[in-house]
């Protein structure tokens, strides 16, 4: 009986352990897919509160020109060294067929620029003007400065954009800290595929250009559709593409 008793004890501890353990595994998989969903929300939310502001806004011609769009909601700053900042992101590209992409996560780690920012977190907004800047996108990896040219973008829903010397930028960059919106120098600033939450996003890893290029579609989830709702809204797609997305 004793025998049996301590067989049995034992047995009940693998099994309770093994139980904490796929609870826990369980749990951090339950966080990482909040934290994905969390960013998705965000960055619709970012987008929409700036372009809420017309006077203040991304002109509509830069959005209505736009190969793709990046937002990276809440980017901090970072001790590395001399200093920099990180932030986590989404963004989409059009394709072929004029539709926009599904969301492709993204890191961007910046150098002395995050430093006149006071630490404090910011928004970013990234806006790929032309094909070569869509193509360096679409590498996974590129630095803003060093494989594309970039500039801080014209602020102003009515701003006369496509006269402005910053559209010569591949990619024009913007920042919004303490409630101003403003055009911001990016330069040196690397941006990368986010692969840990892609493989959450899409539930294996899928490669950057696949996914810009529209060729997977992720989990279904609200706030994937909110995101692309708010750029499909404020880049002027039609609603039939937009009807045709879903």
């Amino acid at each position: 009986m004793k025998k049996f008793s301590a067989t049995a004890t034992r047995c009940l501890v693998v099994l309770g352990s093994s139980l904490l353990l796929l609870s826990s595994m369980a749990w951090s998989a339950e966080k990482d897919r909040s934290d994905i969903e969390k960013r998705l929300d965000n960055a619709a939310r970012v987008l929409t509160e700036i372009m809420g502001t017309p006077d203040k806004a991304i002109p509509d011609k830069v959005m209505k020109d736009a190969k793709c769009l990046a937002v990276v909601p809440s980017m901090v700053k970072i001790a590395v060294g001399f200093g920099g900042s990180h932030g986590k992101g989404v963004a989409t590209c059009r394709t072929e067929n004029g539709r926009w992409s599904p969301p492709a996560p993204i890191t961007i780690t910046g150098g002395s620029w995050g430093l006149q920012l006071g630490g404090q977190a910011v928004d970013l907004v990234m806006v790929v003007m032309n094909d070569k800047g869509m193509e360096h996108l679409l590498t996974s990896k590129f630095k803003l400065g060093a494989d594309a040219s970039a500039a801080a973008g014209p602020v102003g829903r009515d701003a006369a954009a496509d006269t402005d010397w910053k559209m010569k930028a591949e990619v024009l960059t913007y920042s919004r800290a303490r409630g101003i919106f403003a055009g911001i120098d990016l330069n040196g600033s690397a941006v990368t595929q986010d692969k840990d939450e892609t493989r959450l996003l899409y539930g294996k890893f899928v490669p950057f250009q696949d996914i810009l290029e529209g060729k997977v579609h992720p989990k279904d989830s609200p706030e994937t559709e909110a995101f692309l709702d708010a750029v499909r809204k404020y880049s002027g797609q039609s609603k039939e593409h937009a009807q045709n997305d879903r």
